[in-house]
């Protein structure tokens, strides 16, 4: 790495910089002394971390790319922006391909004059093996496995530090479209009178891992200094919880009963596949954040800010 890089000189370009994780991001690499330059399409003044540098474009502009880590020169890298709707995947499936591919690839391409740049991509548990027979679950799925092939492939074509995480279902303050948010947007809103219909759960079997994205931004910090070019690392908590179980918790936080109306789903694998990779695989780093505080920091955000998952 180049000698500017000292611990307070260490510049990181994050995409998806506004979004749920993107801002989680910019807030603790900023905190840990880093330069923070953070790529967006938009976001309003309101939502700025402070210390934070916004640049203002497009993954889908290649040139804009391409002079924009041109002026940058980042040292790491985390790729955060992309679409991760599974339903709305189905009905634009093209964009998805669109949005989540090529746009890894054209930055990658920009940042091959940087050799010493760490890149870590973020990609998604919900990948399947693409070797015949495919099944993808879904076109989120297929997006992000080529996402992770692209990514891998690049590395042994041009050599590049690239590294990836597959975190698991990411939870805690801010706006999301994960399920731990939108049941918590939905609790605050029946308690000021804004509904009175109850939420929707397809079963109450369905397990899920779930992380605070506040670790998994530290965990992000790890992988980008001493993850190894061409690993895969599982970034998760290493426990499941069940639907049920995840909104009886609420309710014990919201210390009264709330209408849910339950669904008779299975706990069906599809879609979910089981993870069994080691967990950041021997690197040090454990979840700290337990459970019960994201439950209750997700409530008191859309308490507080009345806010919208996006």
């Amino acid at each position: 790495m180049d000698a500017r890089n000292d611990s307070l000189q260490r510049i990181i370009l994050i995409t998806g910089a506004s979004g749920f994780t993107g801002s989680h991001a910019c807030r603790y690499f900023a905190g840990e002394g880093m330069q923070v330059a953070a790529m967006v399409r938009h976001i309003s003044e309101d939502d700025k971390v402070e210390g934070v540098q916004y640049y203002t474009c497009d993954l889908l502009d290649k040139k804009g790319i391409e002079e924009l880590v041109g002026t940058i020169a980042p040292d790491y890298v985390l790729h955060l922006a992309g679409k991760n709707s599974v339903p709305e995947s189905w009905t634009e499936p093209v964009l998805y391909m669109e949005t989540n591919v090529l746009p890894t690839l054209y930055l990658l391409n920009a940042l091959r004059p940087y050799p010493f740049c760490r890149i870590l991509i973020t990609g998604s548990m919900l990948v399947f093996p693409l070797y015949p027979p495919f099944r993808p679950p879904h076109p989120y799925g297929l997006s992000k496995s080529l996402q992770k092939a692209a990514a891998l492939s690049w590395k042994e074509l041009f050599g590049q530090a690239i590294i990836l995480a597959e975190p698991s279902n990411l939870i805690g303050p801010g706006p999301s479209r994960g399920f731990c948010s939108l049941l918590g947007q939905h609790i605050s809103a029946w308690e000021r009178g804004e509904t009175d219909e109850a939420f929707h759960i397809p079963s109450r079997i369905i397990r899920r891992d779930f992380l605070d994205v506040r670790d998994a931004v530290i965990a992000y910090k790890i992988l980008l200094e001493q993850g190894l070019p061409g690993e895969i690392y599982s970034v998760r908590s290493g426990k499941e919880y069940t639907l049920g179980e995840i909104t009886d918790l609420y309710m014990d936080i919201f210390e009264k009963p709330f209408p849910i109306e339950w669904g008779e789903g299975e706990n069906s694998s599809q879609g979910n596949p089981k993870n069994t990779a080691p967990r950041m695989k021997g690197l040090d780093w454990e979840p700290s954040i337990p459970l019960r505080t994201s439950l209750t920091d997700v409530l008191e955000y859309f308490r507080t800010c009345g806010g919208d998952s996006k």
